[in-house]
Parts: C-alpha cells; sequence; structure tokens
C-alpha cells in the first residue's frame, strides 16, 4: 500500500524547537506517523504539553531542556537521543530565527548571530547525529527548516535571508557528501500561522492583503509543514536528496512588506 510508504514505525527522530509552531507540530506528526522523538526547546512546560500529544499517538517522547542557540547544546541531542531510544534516525533541524532589521543597523555581530543560530546549529547536529545514525540505523533522513525568505527579497531581512539561504545551501552541499545512506532535505515555509505571526492572525487588516498575495489565497498552518516532515522523513521520498519543497502557498513574492522606508 502506497500510504505504508508513509509510516516511520519505530524510527526515532530529534526535533529541535520542539516546544510550539512548527517543530511542536512537527513532532507530533511523526509520533502519529509511528515515530518516538526527542524533543528539545528552552521552555519545560511547553515541552510537555508537546510530550503529552506524542504520548497520546501512542509513542514517546524525551524532553530536553536547553539553550539551544548554542551550537554545542543542539549537538548533544544525537547523543542523548542514542542513550534514550538506542537509535537515531532522523534528524530535523528547526531552530532558528532572527528579529527583522534594517541593513544600516544590522551589525556584523548581529549578522554573525543569525549565521551561527540558523546555520551552525544545524551543522553541529548533523555532524553530530550522522556517525550514530549510521552506527545504530545504517542511515537516515536530515531536515533542515529554511524559509521563503532565503530566496525572495524583502526589507528588513538581511540577517535572516541570508542566514536562511546559506541554510539551505548547506543542504545541497550536505546531501552530496552524506549520500547514499544519509538523505539531507529542507522545508522552506511561508507565512505560516504560528505565534509568530500572532499579530497577523487576529487583524483582519494585516491578514487579508497578506491571503490576497498569496496565490493559494490562505496563510499555512504547521499541519502543512508538518506533513511536508513525515514526507521527507519516510520512505516516500527515498529517491529525494539536496532539495528544498518551498511551503508557501506559491509565492514569488513575499507578501508582508515592513514598513521600512527608503533612503
Amino acid at each position: 500500500m502506497i500510504l505504508d510508504r508513509f509510516r516511520i514505525e519505530d524510527n526515532v527522530a530529534v526535533v529541535t524547537g520542539a516546544g510550539r509552531g512548527l517543530g511542536a507540530a512537527i513532532a507530533v506528526a511523526f509520533a502519529q506517523a509511528g515515530a518516538d522523538v526527542v524533543i528539545a526547546a528552552r521552555t519545560r512546560s511547553q515541552l510537555e504539553d508537546v510530550a503529552a500529544q506524542v504520548h497520546s499517538a501512542g509513542r514517546k517522547a524525551h524532553i530536553v531542556v536547553a539553550d539551544l542557540a548554542q551550537p554545542e547544546e543542539t549537538a548533544k541531542l544525537a547523543h542523548q537521543a542514542v542513550e534514550a531510544f538506542g537509535r537515531l534516525d532522523i534528524v530535523v533541524n528547526n531552530v532558528g530565527g532572527t528579529m527583522p532589521n534594517t541593513l544600516l543597523t544590522t551589525s556584523s555581530k548581529e549578522l554573525q548571530d543569525a549565521f551561527t543560530f540558523n546555520v551552525g546549529t544545524a551543522h553541529a547536529l548533523t555532524t553530530a547525529a550522522v556517525p550514530l545514525m549510521l552506527e545504530h540505523s545504517g542511515g537516515g533522513s536530515i531536515i533542515n527548516i529554511t524559509s521563503t525568505m532565503g530566496r525572495l527579497a524583502g526589507r528588513g531581512f538581511a540577517a535572516y535571508g541570508a542566514a536562511k539561504a546559506a541554510l539551505a545551501h548547506y543542504t545541497r552541499l550536505a546531501a552530496l557528501d552524506l549520500c547514499p545512506r544519509i538523505r539531507v532535505n529542507a522545508i522552506a515555509p511561508g507565512s505560516i500561522l504560528t505565534s509568530a505571526l500572532d499579530v497577523v492572525a487576529s487583524n483582519d487588516e494585516l491578514r487579508a492583503p497578506m491571503e490576497r498575495v498569496t496565490p493559494m489565497r490562505r496563510l499555512g498552518v504547521p499541519e502543512d509543514i508538518a506533513a511536508a516532515a513525515v514526507y521527507l522523513a519516510s520512505p516516500a521520498s527515498s529517491y529525494l536528496t539536496g532539495k528544498t519543497l518551498e511551503v508557501d502557498g506559491g509565492l514569488i513574492a513575499p507578501n508582508l512588506d515592513l514598513p521600512i522606508p527608503d533612503l
């Protein structure tokens, strides 16, 4: 049955930034597809809520409270997964983000911090995970969460967009280094209704224009990204590596303009 190829029965996944938003949705979706999950973030109460949903799906969750802005902390998750569950099959590098800022007020340190948080953490976990994936599972899937702003140009996103673009190309480079036993792919979300867009979700004057310029005429929900992650983690995508799935409603330009004036 074709649907069986989307199962990840008895696999073990690590999901960073799993306390809420995309990471939480991906962790729960993985559990529903048959995997046990290591979920990591800074806030225990949020992770406990996600773990309860994982348990409701009949799978196990191992909570790790950590500051994942530090690559060395992120790298520890690979060994913690093997210690908790005896194997590691799937890694989702979801943690990341950078606040918008004008180009001329973005310092070199802020740019460097954006690369560390969005690319350095992914590299740290990937390089720690791969030997363990090969040893305990023989292969696996790594999924990086980039952004539509890694390919589209919008004012205020110099640091964030550049870092996410770097992560997308890192995905292509890592895929070639690690094939054929480890697959590396990415998801580039568009505007997704997580807590980052709370102000948009509750304000029709902001939301309606964004929906009008989005070809699918709606904003995304976390489950849209979670479904793509299940595909990339599962045997259904076994002939796919080095690619980025653009789950963005068909955007060809940003659907939210920041109020940054001309010089």
